[in-house]
């Protein structure tokens, strides 16, 4: 289910949120940087000579100092990445719940195609019987071709049952988050 694009998307969101955390919080510190600098100072006729040169290196301080509005904006930042939280939860319990339905459905139409297999085995058996009644002349013609009726309406019904499995494990596959893999095809493009 991490390849949904739904709960990828969520999860991105608390992630950057998170982040965000960490910058506001940042702010309680100070920023401390070092710079360098080099340079040549004189007459041009002097360029190069040691007395031209210049260099300075040296670190530079700032500091805000802490205020209610540093902490607002920490506080505003975790109400933000709670709500992210919040988000993907209710994203990875949407995709439970339509994996347990897909699961339930997938399960209910294995059982009926079953029923349906049986029920057209009995279905051929009929016909088959039917037509040697007819053939030996015990039954009419209408009984034999009733009992092939019901087989083609069998068939056609298992047909359709087969049909709604294979939707459903399509319907399966995408709700756990399959579709390609950027990264596998690429890899296997790559070794071609």
């Amino acid at each position: 289910m991490q390849r949904r694009p739904d709960i990828r998307q969520a999860e991105r969101r608390l992630a950057a949120a998170t982040a965000r955390i960490g910058v506001a919080t940042a702010e309680l510190y100070p920023d401390i940087r070092l710079g360098a600098s080099v340079g040549a100072a004189g007459l041009l006729e002097d360029f190069g000579n040691a007395m031209t040169r210049q260099w300075s290196f040296g670190p530079l301080i700032s500091w805000t100092l802490p205020s209610s509005g540093t902490h607002a904006r920490i506080h505003a930042t975790e109400a933000g990445a709670d709500a992210a939280l919040a988000e993907f939860d209710s994203s990875v319990l949407q995709a439970l719940r339509e994996t347990q339905t897909a699961l339930s459905r997938y399960a209910h139409d294995l059982d009926r195609v079953q029923s349906l297999q049986q029920a057209q085995q009995q279905a051929a058996l009929a016909a088959a019987q039917n037509r040697r009644l007819y053939q030996g002349g015990r039954t009419p013609y209408l009984s034999s071709l009733d009992a092939d009726r019901t087989l083609a309406s069998a068939d056609a019904t298992l047909a359709q049952a087969e049909a709604q499995i294979s939707r459903d494990q399509i319907h399966l596959f995408l709700v756990l988050g399959g579709g390609w893999n950027a990264d596998a095809v690429a890899a296997h493009a790559s070794n071609e």
